[in-house]
């Protein structure tokens, strides 16, 4: 079970995550998870760089150890790095310790303070710790490419009818969404530069040190 459009007053329950960039601009803030993997990642690189698309990538750190050369070139494109654990944990069913330990490991590989927790899986404890040293970036907009339930056709669907100005839309560069990523990224592309919006990335260290203001207020 997974809501496609994050409801606002969910949003506003935890005001401390970044669930949407305020703007009125025509941004959208693209953001992959679980890569970088060989099979997906160019690919998606690939893509962004046709519309002149920047995006942010939370990486698992696993990945990035056994794809240094991809984890380079989407650093070289241009693109902002999240950390996303060391291993794909899921906060709900880890010990607190191990929990913690994994994303500082994670951390260590991407060298982002940018967290983005699995499957947004975080329990208030974590979060009260995480917060000191991570900004935890969720979504406005959840693609649904993960779930092989959904056709291509109902992934491009969720974004394009859900997304707009400020929103943080997720897709995934894995093998588990890449018939879907591969229908629905480019046409969602398409249609959003159409409609005169760019595609941006998240600023990673300004986004901190905005949060840290905030606590000492």
């Amino acid at each position: 079970m997974y809501l496609i459009k994050t409801p606002h007053f969910i949003q506003n329950l935890f005001p401390h995550f970044t669930w949407r960039i305020p703007t009125e601009e025509k941004q959208i803030f693209l953001t992959f998870d679980d890569g970088p993997i060989p099979e997906v990642t160019p690919w998606v690189l690939e893509q962004l760089e046709k519309y002149n698309a920047k995006a942010t990538f939370f990486c698992v750190g696993d990945n990035i150890q056994k794809n240094p050369e991809i984890f380079q070139q989407v650093k070289n494109a241009g693109h902002v790095i999240g950390n996303h654990t060391m291993n794909h944990l899921n906060g709900w069913v880890s010990e607190n310790l191990t929990y913690f330990h994994n994303i500082r490991q994670g951390a260590r590989q991407a060298k982002s303070v940018l967290f983005r927790p699995p499957y947004g899986r975080i329990t208030p404890k974590q979060t009260q710790f995480l917060l000191r040293h991570y900004r935890i970036v969720m979504w406005d907009v959840l693609s649904g490419d993960f779930d092989n339930t959904n056709s291509p056709e109902q992934v491009l669907r969720n974004v394009v009818q859900n997304a707009g100005p400020g929103s943080i839309v997720v897709f995934h560069d894995s093998i588990k969404s890449k018939e879907r990523l591969e229908y629905a990224l480019p046409r969602m592309l398409e249609h959003f530069t159409a409609e005169g919006y760019t595609f941006d990335s998240l600023n990673a260290q300004e986004m901190f040190e905005t949060e840290l203001v905030h606590k000492r207020a």
